[in-house]
C-alpha cells in the first residue's frame, strides 16, 4: 500500500486535462460578474436585470447536472466530455451572434446543460483515484476554477472593455473547441466498463447524510455568489474603485480561490466537515466584514481576496463528501453536488439583486449572503453530531463505505 506521502506526490495527468475543462467552464459562469454593465447597456437592461444571466447559468446547471448525468451515464466518458465542450462552444456562438438579451439567456442555459454534463463526469473521474485523495484530486482539478478567477474572468472583463463581451465569448467558443482537441486526444477510450445501472445509481442515494450535505452546500455556495455577483457594482460605486482597476481586484479574488480549492482539497482528505464548519464560519465573517468596510478601498481588496480563499475551498470538499455517502452511486452524487452549487448560486444571485434595488443597496447582496452561511452551518452541525455519535473515527470512512468508494475506483482506473 502507498504511504500517504506517496499519494499526495503525484496524480493521474487527466486530472490535470480536466483542470483546463473546469478553467473554461468556470470562466464562462463567473466572467458575466465582470461584464454585467457592458452587456446590461448592449443588450439595453438593467444591470440587476442583467444579473438574470447569472441566475440563468445556474438554473441550467442544477437541472443540467443530474439530467445530463443520467442521459450519458451510458455513453464513454471521453465522448461525452468532448460532446459538452462541443455544445459549450456553441453556446457562446450563439450568444456572440445575438442582439437579444431573451436569446443570450437561453444560450446561457444551454452552455450550463452542457457545463453540467461536463462537471458531473469530470469529477467522478478525478474521484476514482481513491478515498484518500479523492478531495486532493478534485481540489486540483477545482483549481481551474481559481485559474479562472486569476486569469480569465479578469481578462475577460478586460477584454469586454476592450474588445467588447462579444469578443469575449468568441474567445471561448474557441478556446472549448480546442480543449476538446485536446481532450480527444489525450484521454484513452475506455474499452472495458461495466455498464451503469440508471435503477441502482438513483436508488442508491437514499441517504440522508447527503441531503444534509446537499442543503448545506446549496445555502453556503448561495452565501458567497451573492457578494461576488455585484461586487462591480459594490467596487466601482460604493468602494470608488475606477473600472478599469476591476479586473485587478479580481485577479485579488482569484489568487484567494486557487489557494483556497487546493487547500480544501489538501485539508478535506483529512477532517472534511471540520474543514467544511470552518471556511464556511471564516467566509460568513468575510461577507459581514465587507458591509461596513467596503467604504475603503485597502481592506475592501484584502476581503476580496479572503472571499476567494473561503468561499472556493467549499467545492472539492463538498464533492468528495458527497460521493462518500452516496456509496455506489458516484455519477449522479457528483452531479447532484453541482446542482447544490448552482441552485446555491441561482437562489443567491436573485436575492441578492433584489435586495441591490431595495434600501439595504450595495451592501445589500453582502448582508444576504452572511445570513445564507449562517443558515448552511445549520445542516453542517447536524452532520457533525450524527458523525460524533457514530463508532468510526471522526473523517474515516467506514469499512462498507472504504470498500464501495474503493472498488468503485478501481473500476474506474481500469477504465481509464
Amino acid at each position: 500500500m502507498p504511504s500517504p506521502g506517496e499519494k499526495s506526490t503525484k496524480l493521474p495527468f487527466v486530472v490535470l486535462l480536466l483542470t483546463v475543462g473546469t478553467f473554461l467552464m468556470s470562466t464562462t459562469e463567473f466572467i458575466i460578474a465582470g461584464l454585467l454593465p457592458e452587456m446590461a447597456s448592449d443588450l439595453s437592461v438593467s444591470v440587476s436585470h442583467a444579473g438574470l444571466l447569472i441566475t440563468a447559468f445556474a438554473i441550467g446547471m442544477i437541472v443540467g447536472a443530474p439530467t445530463m448525468a443520467i442521459a450519458t451515464l451510458r455513453l464513454p466518458r471521453r465522448s461525452t466530455l468532448i460532446l459538452a465542450l462541443a455544445v459549450f462552444a456553441v453556446g457562446h456562438v450563439i450568444a456572440a451572434l445575438s442582439s437579444s438579451f431573451t436569446v443570450v439567456l437561453a444560450a446561457r442555459v444551454l452552455t450550463a446543460l452542457a457545463t453540467g454534463a461536463f462537471w458531473s463526469v469530470a469529477a467522478v473521474v478525478a474521484a476514482a483515484t481513491g478515498p484518500a485523495a479523492s478531495s486532493r484530486a478534485l481540489g486540483v482539478m477545482m483549481s481551474g476554477v481559481g485559474l479562472a478567477t486569476v486569469v480569465g474572468v479578469p481578462l475577460g472583463s478586460w477584454a469586454g472593455q476592450v474588445i467588447g463581451w462579444r469578443g469575449a465569448f468568441w474567445a471561448l467558443a474557441v478556446l472549448a473547441a480546442v480543449a476538446a482537441l485536446v481532450i480527444g486526444r489525450y484521454i484513452p477510450t475506455e474499452e472495458h466498463r461495466e455498464t451503469p445501472s440508471v435503477r441502482s445509481e438513483i436508488a442508491a442515494l437514499h441517504q440522508g447524510r447527503l441531503w444534509l450535505l446537499l442543503s448545506a452546500t446549496a445555502l453556503i455556495t448561495g452565501g458567497y455568489s451573492a457578494a461576488y455577483s455585484y461586487i462591480s457594482p459594490l467596487l466601482i460605486d460604493r468602494t470608488g474603485i475606477p473600472q478599469r482597476a476591476v479586473p485587478l481586484v479580481l485577479i485579488g479574488y482569484g489568487i484567494g480561490a486557487l489557494a483556497g480549492t487546493n487547500a480544501g482539497g489538501r485539508f478535506g482528505d483529512r477532517k472534511p466537515l471540520t474543514t467544511y464548519i470552518t471556511t464556511a464560519i471564516a467566509a460568513a465573517l468575510v461577507l459581514l466584514l465587507l458591509i461596513p468596510l467596503s467604504s475603503s478601498a485597502v481592506p475592501t481588496v484584502i476581503l476580496v481576496v479572503l472571499m476567494g480563499l473561503t468561499g472556493m475551498a467549499v467545492p472539492p470538499i463538498a464533492t468528495a463528501l458527497s460521493v462518500r455517502f452516496a456509496h455506489s452511486a458516484p455519477t449522479v452524487a457528483a452531479a447532484l453536488a453541482v446542482s447544490g452549487f448552482n441552485t446555491g448560486i441561482a437562489l443567491g444571485s436573485w436575492v441578492a439583486g433584489s435586495a441591490l434595488d431595495s434600501s439595504l443597496g450595495l451592501t445589500g447582496p453582502a448582508l444576504v449572503g452572511t445570513v445564507m452561511i449562517a443558515l448552511g452551518l445549520i445542516p453542517l452541525i447536524a452532520l457533525a453530531a450524527i458523525r460524533a455519535t457514530r463508532t468510526d473515527t471522526p473523517g474515516v470512512l467506514r469499512p462498507d463505505e472504504e470498500a464501495a468508494l474503493g472498488a468503485a475506483a478501481a473500476a474506474r482506473r481500469a477504465a481509464l
